[in-house]
């Protein structure tokens, strides 16, 4: 039997600053504060669950799947827990391009997970992103807010450490 998930709802901090996203809409447009209650969400839990989507759904008065095809559609939402470390790594052409693919086969080697996972000690979690907007130095990886540009396997091994020994 599923356990019943946790009932998700804005810390009051949180709430005040929803109430001014939502101002900023024009009436009978609030809907359209959806990604920035999302980002709230993400900020509060570290990812964005499924009874916060319907919390912002209901506090927008919008239909449920409408925040679902949102958070489900970009990849800065994160719909499961994420590790300490959030190591995204650019596919996109010009990464590509200059050898993203060995960046994100040395954090796979190296970590001992896929993309989409996330190591045994809740470190490091492992995605793939679309650009990341910063193609003249790639390849490029953002680990939560740092941006790591012109990157080799040397690179990532030297991040991965100093990362883990923090």
């Amino acid at each position: 039997m599923k356990e019943k998930e946790e009932q998700f709802s804005f810390t009051s901090e949180n709430l005040k600053k929803a109430k001014k996203f939502i101002e900023m809409y024009p009436k009978g447009k609030e809907g359209s504060a959806v990604m920035p209650l999302l980002y709230l969400v993400q900020e509060q839990c570290g990812w964005v669950p499924e009874s916060a989507m319907r919390y912002v759904a209901d506090m927008l008065h919008i239909p449920h799947i409408c925040v679902y095809e949102v958070a489900s559609f970009y990849t800065m939402y994160n719909l499961k827990p994420m590790g300490k470390y959030l190591i995204q790594v650019c596919r996109t052409t010009p990464c590509w391009l200059c050898s993203s693919e060995e960046v994100l086969n040395t954090f796979k080697k190296r970590l001992g997970v896929n993309i989409g996972e996330t190591t045994k000690d809740d470190l490091f979690t492992l995605k793939e992103v679309e650009c990341l907007g910063a193609c003249v130095n790639a390849p490029v990886v953002q680990i939560n807010d740092n941006f790591y540009e012109n990157l080799t396997p040397k690179k990532v091994e030297n991040i991965i450490a100093e990362l883990s020994s923090k």
